[in-house]
């Protein structure tokens, strides 16, 4: 028995699909049945090319990276996954009590970025689990250091070993305690 053949609506559709993810052809008879196929289909009397489907088709293809799932962002102050409600209530409420503590006062930005990069990849190594940041409240709308810790926070390196981030108390705007994932 052979294998059953492709309907011409399956066949521009299997077109259509090969071609928006770049896929190609094995064999040289693959090659030339497709382009008679696609010389066909671009005819008017052929029947038009089925749209593509509404949401993505993901695989791997040969040259193409497969898809990545990216981390969510840190955001301080606010409930991050993969953490339970008690422990977020006790570093909001600053009932957790930092380990150790990085004071970035009278710093500049790239000393400051050095420093605070080094103390998180220490204290990750050192295995403790709630730190605190004091970056001041700085003049005006804050301070430098203030503004860009959040960036700092989201760095791939940076965020992979930090679970949650919060102010330590309501009024302190100018400390962030981060409370570091447990190394397993």
């Amino acid at each position: 028995m052979s294998p059953r053949r492709l309907s011409d609506k399956e066949r521009n559709e299997w077109l259509h699909f090969a071609h928006v993810i770049g896929t190609k052809p094995l064999r040289p008879a693959q090659v030339r049945a497709m382009e008679e196929a696609r010389a066909a289909a671009a005819k008017p009397d052929a029947p038009a090319v089925v749209p593509p489907p509404a949401s993505p088709v993901i695989m791997r293809t040969a040259g193409r990276p497969a898809a990545t799932w990216k981390i969510p962002e840190i955001e301080v102050g606010k409930l991050a996954g993969g953490l339970d409600g008690t422990s977020w209530n006790k570093l909001r409420r600053g009932q957790m009590r930092p380990e150790r503590i990085l004071d970035l006062h009278g710093r500049t930005v790239q000393p400051a970025f050095a420093a605070f990069e080094r103390f998180i990849l220490s204290a990750r190594a050192d295995g403790l689990r709630c730190v605190e940041i004091v970056t001041g409240r700085g003049a005006g709308e804050g301070g430098v250091l203030r503004r860009e810790l959040p960036h700092w926070l989201n760095l791939p390196h940076i965020r992979s070993v930090i679970l949650a981030a919060a102010h330590p108390h309501r009024a302190n705007t100018g400390a962030v305690v981060l409370l570091l994932k447990r190394i397993r």
